[in-house]
């Protein structure tokens, strides 16, 4: 979906309203597909006193897997953009403030595309405080505890050692 500002810059009308589902499903998260139910777009871009501005909230339902326990996961993420919207920055340094239009034309679905990709963290965790699996046995850390005997360091062995013997 592409967003003509025209108006906008012109003052031809106030608002922009905007209603929108992004289809993500071939989006790739680590191995797998986390977007199955699209992406919905909602908010208005307006103009007021001479400035644009973009005011959109996105929201989808990440379905996937613990990155240590391996569980699925379903998490909502909702993410609030408020943006002006330019035709060209001053400052190059100001950009995350603003949005630089080319033809007063934005291309909402690869703007949103992005901003997922930026919200979505780097490990995807079940809960904060998920225990993984057992590296020797694979039991789920969260579920039982693993009857496994703890590696001991080589280097340290020598030292158990002393502390035996007292």
């Amino acid at each position: 979906m592409k967003i003509d500002f025209t108006n906008l810059f012109n003052s031809s009308v106030d608002s922009i309203v905007i209603n929108h589902t992004i289809d993500l499903s071939n989006f790739i998260y680590s191995t797998y597909n986390p977007i199955k139910k699209g992406v919905r777009v909602l908010g208005s871009a307006y103009s007021k006193a001479d400035i644009v501005y973009l005011d959109i909230n996105i929201s989808f339902c990440f379905d996937g897997y613990c990155d240590r326990c391996a569980e699925e996961v379903k998490k909502d993420f909702f993410i609030d953009i408020k943006r002006i919207i330019v035709e060209e920055l001053q400052n190059e340094n100001d950009d995350d403030d603003y949005i630089v239009v080319k033809n007063r034309e934005l291309d909402l679905d690869s703007f949103v595309t992005e901003e997922v990709i930026l919200h979505i963290p780097s490990k995807i965790l079940c809960k904060e405080d998920c225990k993984g699996l057992c590296y020797k046995c694979g039991t789920n850390l969260n579920v039982k505890k693993c009857n496994c005997e703890k590696d001991i360091d080589p280097r340290m062995e020598t030292l158990l050692q002393l502390l035996d013997e007292e």
